[in-house]
């Protein structure tokens, strides 16, 4: 079955509604007074001349004034580093879209064009129209004859982006050997601090732990922290504590008193992407990372033996105070964690080190 379509007989039927044409031009004010022509030129020329001045008040007020400060705006209290960079940044950017606005309504070529539909396929003799054009629009858009509007144009744009720039600073201080010595390569666990049922926070007692019992832990100190400092540090120095037969775990003479009688402590942390782990496997004495499937042998130093992680699980130098409660000998002798480029891994346990 075909399906038949029917010409238009006439002009009539293929236009039904009559072709209005362009509307009389009529002349801008600008266009007509030059005077008012050179008060609107001068008028985009201020707001873009201000735009590198509020970038750079920008810049001056991230570094001079205190993330401490407050101003006091309708009764209301409002962070002054805030509010200052919203307001010199916000206005900076909206001055630059009312400058190209004013800029076309007042300055730009005024003449309505008005052409047919074309295919989609531009003919040679298209594109030299194309570029006749274009020529004819940069012409008109008073470039040639107000050269000091591109140069404002593009200064605005350009020093806009300082603040952008300045900001980057937010992402963190620069990771040197001494901040990350004071920071992501240590934990609050020192010589003679508890460890601490993580749930209970009770000290352990070497003698309450069973062989092939696993305790989540974490150290006694950890509860001094508040806030977004007790989540940096809980992350840092939680641990788990296992107790395995002496007779079948390998204990390497440089870590003969890092445990008690069969007890051994580690770091719940991942080293590949640091999710915590507690899948303990008894028989094989094997730890188990739920996310990559990472396996640490706890029997033999953490060493991995399956999975991503590239580093040994870091191992917490344990011993007893007097009264037979669990604590640590010093803190971690590695940093614990995703491992990070600048850190240094001589120090890792591997297979075979004594």
């Amino acid at each position: 079955m075909s399906i038949e379509t029917r010409k238009p007989d006439n002009q009539l039927e293929r236009f039904p509604v009559q072709d209005p044409g362009l509307e009389p031009h009529i002349e801008r004010w600008t266009d007509a007074d030059k005077s008012a022509g050179d008060r609107a030129y001068r008028q985009v020329l201020a707001m873009l001349g201000a735009v590198p001045v509020l970038a750079i008040a920008f810049v001056v007020i991230y570094f001079a004034v205190p993330r401490t400060a407050f101003v006091d705006i309708f009764g209301m209290q409002w962070d002054a580093l805030t509010f200052l960079l919203g307001l010199t940044g916000g206005v900076a950017t909206l001055l630059i879209g009312l400058a190209c606005i004013h800029w076309a309504k007042t300055i730009m070529g005024d003449e309505e064009i008005a052409e047919d539909r074309h295919s989609a396929a531009s003919s040679p003799e298209d594109r030299e129209a194309f570029a006749a054009e274009f020529a004819k629009g940069a012409e008109q858009s008073g470039l040639g004859r107000r050269k000091l509007l591109g140069g404002a144009l593009g200064g605005a744009l350009g020093l806009i982006a300082v603040p952008a720039v300045v900001l980057f600073a937010d992402l963190g201080p620069w990771p040197t050997a001494a901040l990350r010595k004071e920071t992501i390569e240590r934990t609050i666990w020192a010589e003679g601090v508890k460890l601490v049922n993580d749930i209970t926070q009770r000290p352990l007692r070497a003698s309450d732990l069973e062989i092939g019992q696993l305790v989540n832990a974490q150290p006694e100190t950890l509860w001094d922290h508040h806030g977004t400092h007790f989540q940096v540090e809980k992350a840092k120095a939680s641990i788990i504590i296992v107790r395995m037969d002496p007779e079948r775990i390998k204990i390497p003479e440089s870590r003969v008193d890092w445990q008690v009688g069969g007890i051994l402590c580690y770091s719940k942390i991942c080293t590949h992407v640091g999710c915590p782990i507690s899948l303990w496997e008894q028989q094989t004495h094997h730890l188990l990372c739920p996310c990559h499937q990472s396996t640490f042998d706890l029997s033999n130093s953490g060493v991995v033996v399956f999975g991503p992680a590239a580093r040994s699980l870091p191992q917490l130098p344990i011993t007893v105070d007097a009264d037979g409660f669990l604590v640590a000998r010093s803190d971690f002798t590695v940093p614990v964690g995703p491992s990070f480029f600048e850190r240094d891994s001589n120090n890792d346990f591997v297979e075979g080190d004594r």
